[in-house]
């Protein structure tokens, strides 16, 4: 058995890695890193998703972290990642653990770890949790668990709502009688994710309309990935198409990422969400500081922080580089191209329910429709057209040696486009001097090129992308 933590915590397919005992020795590890955190009483925040056997995976972490002297808040239901994590704040607590998969398929799910400060633990962290889980699989070390109900009758364990305390939160962030005047009208999208019904109980006292849609339970999620991209929110789509309204909303699986849908019935991705909300708060809230984006994400808030004067900051991809910067720094957002992103005054946490409820304050401040906004947006900031591709290759190769490769044969043009020039940040960039940029990121753990492009039409983005994977073709 190999488990290994990546960015943000432990994913694996249900049965096969994924199983109460593999899940009880993570735990236990976890638990030891707890206790290892200076002296004094440790306490822990336990959420869960709506994924198969999420809640009963919650309560098995709680009951192991009890039997280990951890005072644990288990949530009651399944919650958003953000209100789990906000509780580790508001609570003061020692650490979290959050039980998703995220955005992944139904068939995994997995272990978020989250530190004190209510964003993901460090690389550190991640680290140290792994060695003492070597350490205990070697030494045999027996894992305890205490009885649910006893620990509860105990007060070991305290069963909580993450929800209203994290609500209360927002009302300090957002404009509510702002998007009130509004008087929007919301398609919710909830993907049978952890954020189902969320936008409902928020907006329940304003004069918004919000009409939720995939919000019951289902742990296969309809059959759809829970990721909120365009391909996995044609209903969505069709929903705004045949009965048009304000705005279409859509959280992944755990709620800490966003996506969106016009008037039109047209998908608005994280690069619009983020360049959107961005000029808002700048222009609107009058709001200063640096902007933090991933290499991946668009140069469209380049454009407007030259234009304010603000510093912008690019990382590699992953939002714990982002929420790094946002304990340390002045920063005013972060955020990436796959829809985590987050604000200043707020935790270092990607939160798809923050960033929806900006999203209303963005289009009622404007009182134009939502796709008049991002009409307005391109004449100021772009055009920019982006996209994805992902490239098998045909061997693997370690990530340095596709840089390197990929460094050795850069061309001078790419469809006859001069380079303006390259970074390694992560993986390989090629800024072109028409403003449009290619990136080539190797993957670490499969051998695929993740291949991402951003110009001023699709023509130019798929020319990029052809250059992409010819290179590709010749690993």
């Amino acid at each position: 058995m190999a488990i290994k933590f990546g960015t943000d915590g432990w994913r694996a397919i249900i049965s096969e890695d994924f199983t109460f005992a593999n899940l009880r020795l993570v735990s236990q590890a976890i638990a030891d890193f707890i206790l290892e955190q200076g002296e004094g009483e440790h306490t822990a925040v336990v959420g869960f998703d709506t994924r198969f056997l999420s809640d009963r995976y919650a309560a098995d972490v709680a009951c192991v972290f009890a039997a280990n002297g951890i005072t644990t808040w288990l949530s009651r239901a399944d919650a958003p990642t953000p209100a789990v994590s906000y509780a580790i704040v508001e609570k003061g607590a020692t650490a979290g653990v959050m039980i998703t998969a995220s955005h992944n398929p139904p068939r995994y799910n997995g272990v978020k770890l989250k530190a004190s400060y209510g964003g993901s633990a460090t690389k550190g962290q991640h680290k140290r949790v792994e060695e003492l889980l070597q350490v205990n699989i070697e030494a045999d070390k027996s894992v305890t668990l205490v009885e649910l109900d006893e620990a509860i009758e105990a007060g070991t364990i305290i069963k909580f709502d993450p929800a209203w305390n994290y609500y209360g939160h927002l009302a300090t962030m957002i404009d509510f009688d702002k998007i009130s005047q509004g008087e929007l009208e919301i398609v919710a999208d909830g993907m049978y994710g952890a954020g189902r019904g969320v936008f409902s109980e928020i907006l329940t006292r304003s004069r918004s309309t919000v009409y939720n849609m995939r919000h019951k339970m289902n742990p296969g999620f309809g059959g759809v990935h829970p990721e909120p991209i365009g391909r996995n929110l044609r209903s969505l789509m069709s929903t705004m198409q045949s009965s048009p309204r304000d705005v279409g909303l859509a959280t992944d699986g755990d709620a800490d990422r966003i996506g969106a849908v016009d008037d039109t019935g047209r998908f608005v991705d994280p690069h619009r969400i983020f360049a959107l909300i961005l000029r808002h708060l700048i222009e609107n809230r009058g709001w200063r500081g640096k902007v933090v984006r991933t290499v991946s994400t668009t140069r469209m808030l380049d454009r407007i922080c030259e234009a304010h004067d603000l510093e912008i900051i690019e990382t590699p991809v992953g939002f714990n580089h982002i929420a790094d910067l946002m304990m340390t720094d002045d920063i005013l957002m972060g955020g990436e191209e796959s829809g985590g992103m987050s604000i200043k005054g707020h935790i270092p946490e990607g939160d798809g329910i923050l960033i929806g409820l900006l999203l209303l304050e963005v289009i009622a401040t404007a009182g134009k429709s939502f796709s008049k906004v991002i009409d307005e947006l391109m004449r100021d900031y772009g055009p920019a057209q982006y996209q994805r591709t992902d490239i098998k290759l045909k061997r693997p190769i370690a990530k340095s040696e596709m840089v390197q490769f990929l460094l050795d044969n850069a061309p001078e043009q790419i469809s006859k486009v001069e380079i303006e020039r390259i970074d390694t940040v992560d993986g390989v960039k090629y800024y072109l001097d028409d403003g449009s940029w290619l990136l080539i990121r190797p993957s670490g753990t499969e051998p695929v090129l993740r291949v991402y492009a951003e110009a001023a039409n699709d023509d130019r983005v798929r020319a990029l992308l052809n250059f992409g994977e010819s290179m590709a073709d010749q690993v």
